[in-house]
């Protein structure tokens, strides 16, 4: 209860700063909106971020479930094989070299302005974080747990599933835990190149109205999205870690 009551007095400290700078130095609101002016344009404009939200949450979600699925089983495979540690693991690490700003065109005009470019977006973002850490844990997985169940007659499958892969459930919820703090980033990135709906969509849509208290609503609808995400798998694994 401690940590909450920090947490939210920390964000009341930061909205009343925020409050009377405006206040006393009396910044034009198309400039930098009150906190009153972004909680008006949330009262004023509920049912329009909400649509938008839904939209974003469900780019972020598809491609965690995808993203998560794709590093796990990447992780494995490297696990399983030394070839593949030779030839992915160099791919993975290039990929990452190069700025998601300059895929997001490219899958933009490659799949198009549905949803499926920004779902792609966010696997992109995801899957390394959920291959890496969950590679780490696996290969740290100490070697006389692996012998004693080899001595104990288990079979490399058996060995994987009741001895590797709980011993790395850490690492993964580790990397998973980072993948929700960046889907939404790719998400919103395919918005901003091509979309006609989802929070990065509205954010450029304020922006270019000058409606700039909706600009700051959409961006802390966003925050608030990526925090509850990271709570929400933070749970899970807190629940899950204590079988292991």
């Amino acid at each position: 209860m401690k940590r909450l009551y920090y947490s939210l007095f920390s964000v009341v400290s930061i909205l009343l700063f925020w409050q009377i700078s405006v206040s006393i130095s009396q910044v034009p609101k198309y400039l930098l909106p009150a906190p009153s002016d972004v909680i008006i344009s949330y009262v004023n404009n509920w049912e329009l971020i909400l649509r938008h939200l839904l939209v974003t949450l469900t780019e972020v979600i598809l491609g965690l479930i995808f993203g998560i699925s794709f590093g796990f089983l990447t992780a494995l495979y490297l696990e399983r094989s030394k070839t593949a540690i030779l030839v992915l693991r160099p791919i993975l690490i290039f990929s990452q070299a190069i700025p998601v700003f300059a895929l997001a065109p490219l899958l933009t005009l490659w799949l198009g302005y549905g949803m499926f470019s920004k779902v792609v977006m966010a696997i992109l973002i995801i899957y390394f974080p959920v291959t890496s850490s969950f590679y780490d844990g696996l290969s740290k997985i100490p070697i006389n747990y692996i012998d004693l169940a080899k001595i104990m007659g288990s079979t490399q499958l058996r060995c994987l599933i009741y001895v590797k892969i709980p011993g790395a459930m850490q690492s993964l919820f580790s990397g998973i835990k980072l993948a929700s703090v960046y889907a939404p980033i790719g998400a919103v990135i395919g918005e901003w190149v091509g979309s006609s709906e989802g929070l990065g969509y509205l954010m450029l849509l304020a922006n270019g109205r000058v409606q700039i208290d909706l600009m700051f609503a959409s961006l802390i609808t966003l925050g608030f999205l990526s925090i509850s995400l990271y709570a929400i798998v933070s749970a899970i694994g807190n629940r899950l870690l204590r079988h292991y």
